[in-house]
């Protein structure tokens, strides 16, 4: 049995009523023209130049915090093609190893460079050594490509280890410096 302390024991029905029709907000609803007072702001600041100006910044502010969280490979940032974990994999096994497609660039400025001379037999020679470099450096790829499908396959699985070759072979044809996300590994630091 419950107690009844002697507080419930003098309370009266009336006063019963009068509790429960204390509760609710306290106030009045406000009308529908009071809201829509309160909700208007004006479509156009009164001071543009300044609004505009806040706007730039803020979005030079976004794109700087957009470009760094880039570079630094936050999975956030990346575009849709670097994402996951198998991209990662392979951005860390191609940033680990030397690849000879990494000298392309600086074999074609060569090989322009020669093809400037007056001399036929180095402009050839120019052209050949261009020909040859890059044959070497899709060999490169190609090779490089079919290592990562494995280990991609053993790693993730079938269903993943599609998609990335490509992948692979477009980051070791880019210049270890230029590379975007930046290399988050040394070199000879393979991924296990």
């Amino acid at each position: 049995m419950a107690k009844v302390s002697s507080s419930d024991s003098n309370s009266t029905p009336d006063d019963s009523v009068n509790h429960e029709s204390v509760t609710g907000k306290g106030r009045p609803t406000p009308t529908r023209k009071e809201r829509e007072a309160a909700n208007q702001r004006p479509l156009v600041s009164s001071d543009r130049k300044e609004a505009r100006r806040a706007s730039r910044t803020q979005m030079q502010a976004e794109r700087e915090r957009a470009r760094i969280g880039m570079a630094n490979g936050e999975e956030k940032y990346l575009p849709i093609r670097d994402r996951g974990p198998q991209k990662r994999y392979v951005r860390d096994y191609v940033d680990a190893r030397f690849s000879v497609g990494e000298l392309l660039v600086p074999a074609m400025f060569i090989a322009i460079l020669l093809t400037l001379i007056d001399v036929p037999a180095a402009q050839i020679l120019g052209l050949t050594a261009l020909w040859a470099f890059f044959l070497i450096a899709a060999a490169d790829a190609i090779l490089l490509g079919l290592r990562l499908r494995r280990k991609v396959k053993e790693k993730f699985g079938e269903s993943h280890a599609e998609k990335i070759r490509w992948y692979a072979a477009m980051r070791s044809l880019q210049m270890r410096i230029m590379r975007l996300p930046k290399p988050q590994v040394k070199r000879r630091q393979f991924p296990s």
